[in-house]
């Protein structure tokens, strides 16, 4: 079978085609986040191979659940579920958000701090990330007091590790070396 994200890549860049026309990216993002999200519960798995719910349903299903019923959500439905391809909804999410950070200039960051950021702090970590990645960041931060101190950012497949636990893991590696 076809890697999931092969099967994801022509509805993500159909959708990102037709969101961008109608400058709706932050729209479609909203609506394929809540189907994604349907579509990855586990009751929601269960319907998804079973012959007896058909296919007119299950769009039924996940318009009720993203709580839009537009022309184009439908027809993204109905081609998914016809080709049974329901379940690479969150993989089509997820290219549509890469294609719409391209299109945007945008990165997201994922922080993980030892100790919660103030706004000052926050804010110049990110003008430093955002002088390194040449992008505007959104920044995701999370406390994770196992950090013991420091941060450690990724974005995308980067990540930087300036946290006390890392400095300590990778000093403990290069003495076991």
């Amino acid at each position: 079978m076809a890697e999931i994200s092969t099967i994801a890549r022509p509805y993500a860049e159909a959708v990102f085609e037709i969101a961008d026309k109608a400058g709706a990216l932050a729209q479609w993002s909203t609506t394929l986040g809540s189907l994604a999200a349907a579509a990855e519960h586990p009751d929601v798995r269960q319907l998804l191979g079973n012959p007896r719910v058909s296919a007119s349903a299950l769009v039924d299903m996940f318009v009720a659940v993203s709580g839009d019923n537009s022309p184009e959500t439908r027809k993204l439905l109905e081609a998914l579920t016809t080709n049974q391809r329901v379940a690479a909804l969150p993989a089509v999410r997820d290219q549509f958000e890469a294609l719409k950070n391209e299109r945007e200039s945008t990165v997201d960051a994922q922080i993980e701090s030892a100790f919660p950021l103030d706004g000052a702090d926050l804010a110049g970590l990110v003008a430093d990330l955002e002088r390194k990645f040449k992008r505007k960041v959104r920044p995701e931060v999370t406390v994770d007091p196992a950090l013991i101190g420091g941060v450690r950012i990724a974005v995308g497949d980067q990540v930087i590790d300036g946290s006390v636990r890392g400095k300590l893991e990778a000093m403990a590696a290069s003495l076991t070396a």
